[in-house]
């Protein structure tokens, strides 16, 4: 058989090629992987031998040529295509070794790959009779199979499949790069195109009756990947789905304190706390609500030693713990004693360009959320004016607010949330809600709503929590009514200017 070979990733090509060697097979190969077989000492033939051909433009001809994709792409069981290739003195290639150049890691004009697409499309549509190799990852199962005799038509076909994969993946980074970089380039353009693989399988989706999956960019990591977990069963749909939100929330709380602690269920905060010491944030994190905490994830900003372990297995199960690292001692505390929970150790978490969602029929896609206003930004509406101890529970509270699910009312006293609502349909349940769960804690302490009142009884329900500042973003009809009864109440009020709506 003959076998094509012009590979940009060169991983494992050179035992590969001395297996195809030895089991008789001859090679053909074009450019750098020629010298790289020469330089090993593997006997092939260089394409410009087979095409009768020079490389041309500096190298951007050399395999668009019919002595290769006639060899390639002719179907074996017709007989015309044969005769077609006798005519010619086209002998038949059995299978295209060829991975592209890496254009997103240094997109520029010279890295579209011309020619290497094209034998990959070529080999993976005539799957039948010719292998399109495009994974170094492959090459064991190849050898295989070929040592066995032939190659299976269910392995051909799998290999098909991650070919048309590839060069898709190729095609969309460039049209994305031409898309970013036009003169009309836009945040949001006018096509998207997204080439997914899967990164590994999910214990379930939402549900046990959901299978699920996490899916990533296609040759592209994510922070996720270099999660490591310690302990406990698989991981479900909804645990990275909560761990993912506890673990952003951990890190934009982190510059307000020596450390910061979030207990997150559902996708919502139900605590959250900065501290001078882990411990301490930990603990005033999980008497936010202790009764939400019992199996939601926790996100320390922190390394955990044996003495935070030992404090978090005193209380309700948590189904994920999530941290920058941990001691040994305290890893042997969990397994011993939680034995099904969840224990990753996990980077900086990444930020993404855009953000997805599905609908039926279609995507609606947005900028990620940020924090558009910064504090230097915010508005003293009242006529009392905010102590530095006030500013920092409406920062806290702001920032927590930015992940509850709206409607949204966060209390926050002395560093740490003392009561979360959201959710609802109204602005005034929340208020109601998170004044409950308060129980008499946030007097003194600042609630954040994460839009504006558009009646004063939102913030009237805020003010029967006992808290001395709000922090909202304004923008109401009724803005001068609500500024009113804060100074009724003897409030501060802060403006933002900025909504922060999450559904």
């Amino acid at each position: 058989m003959r076998v094509l070979l012009s590979v940009y990733d060169k991983t494992g090509l050179e035992g590969f090629a001395r297996d195809l060697v030895a089991m008789g097979h001859e090679l053909v190969a074009s450019g750098g992987t020629a010298r790289a077989l020469s330089e090993a000492g593997i006997a092939h033939r260089d394409v410009e031998s087979v095409t009768e051909a020079p490389e041309m433009l500096g190298g951007r001809v050399k395999t668009l040529h019919p002595r290769l994709h006639g060899g390639i792409l002719a179907d074996r069981s017709k007989p015309e295509h044969l005769a077609d290739l006798e005519g010619q003195g086209i002998e038949l290639i059995g299978m295209v070794v060829c991975n592209l150049y890496p254009f997103s890691s240094d997109p520029s004009i010279e890295l579209i790959d011309v020619g290497g697409p094209s034998m990959v499309r070529a080999a993976a549509k005539n799957w039948a009779h010719v292998a399109s190799v495009v994974d170094p990852a492959d090459y064991p199962a190849v050898i295989e199979e070929l040592g066995a005799g032939n190659l299976t038509d269910g392995l051909r076909r799998r290999l098909a499949a991650k070919a048309f994969a590839h060069t898709a993946t190729y095609d969309a980074t460039i049209a994305n790069w031409f898309a970013d970089s036009g003169e009309s380039a836009t945040r949001l353009p006018e096509t998207l195109h997204l080439s997914l693989e899967k990164a590994s399988t999910l214990r379930y989706g939402e549900n046990p009756h959901q299978q699920g999956a996490r899916y990533r960019e296609m040759g592209q990591r994510s922070w996720w990947d270099d999660v490591v977990q310690h302990g406990g069963v698989a991981l479900s749909y909804l645990n990275l789905y909560d761990a993912d939100a506890a673990w952003r929330l951990v890190h934009q709380l982190a510059d307000l304190g020596p450390a910061a602690a979030v207990v997150v269920k559902h996708a919502n905060p139900c605590g959250a706390a900065v501290a001078a010491d882990l411990q301490s944030a930990y603990d005033r994190a999980f008497e936010c609500d202790p009764m939400s905490a019992f199996g939601g994830i926790v996100a320390l900003s922190e390394h955990v030693t044996e003495a935070v372990a030992a404090g978090m297995v005193a209380n309700a199960k948590a189904d994920v713990v999530i941290a920058p690292g941990y001691d040994d001692p305290a890893l042997a505390l969990f397994a011993a004693k939680r034995k099904n929970m969840r224990v990753l150790t996990a980077p900086v978490p990444s930020d993404d360009p855009l953000h997805l969602r599905q609908i039926s029929g279609g995507w609606l896609v947005q900028e990620p959320y940020r924090f558009a206003a910064v504090r230097d930004q915010w508005r003293v509406v009242t006529k009392a004016q905010p102590t530095d101890e006030q500013w920092t529970d409406m920062e806290l509270a702001w920032r927590v607010c930015a992940l509850v699910k709206s409607n949204a009312i966060v209390l926050a006293a002395n560093g740490m949330a003392v009561g979360i609502g959201g959710g609802q349909q109204n602005r005034v349940t929340p208020g109601e809600i998170a004044s409950a769960r308060a129980a008499g804690r946030a007097k003194g302490g600042a609630a954040a709503s994460d839009a504006f009142f558009p009646f004063r009884d939102g913030l009237d329900a805020c003010a029967a929590a006992g808290v001395a500042s709000v922090i909202q973003p304004g923008g109401s009809m009724r803005d001068e009514e609500v500024i009113a009864a804060a100074d009724e109440h003897g409030l501060v009020m802060v403006f933002t200017g900025e909504r922060q709506f999450q559904h």
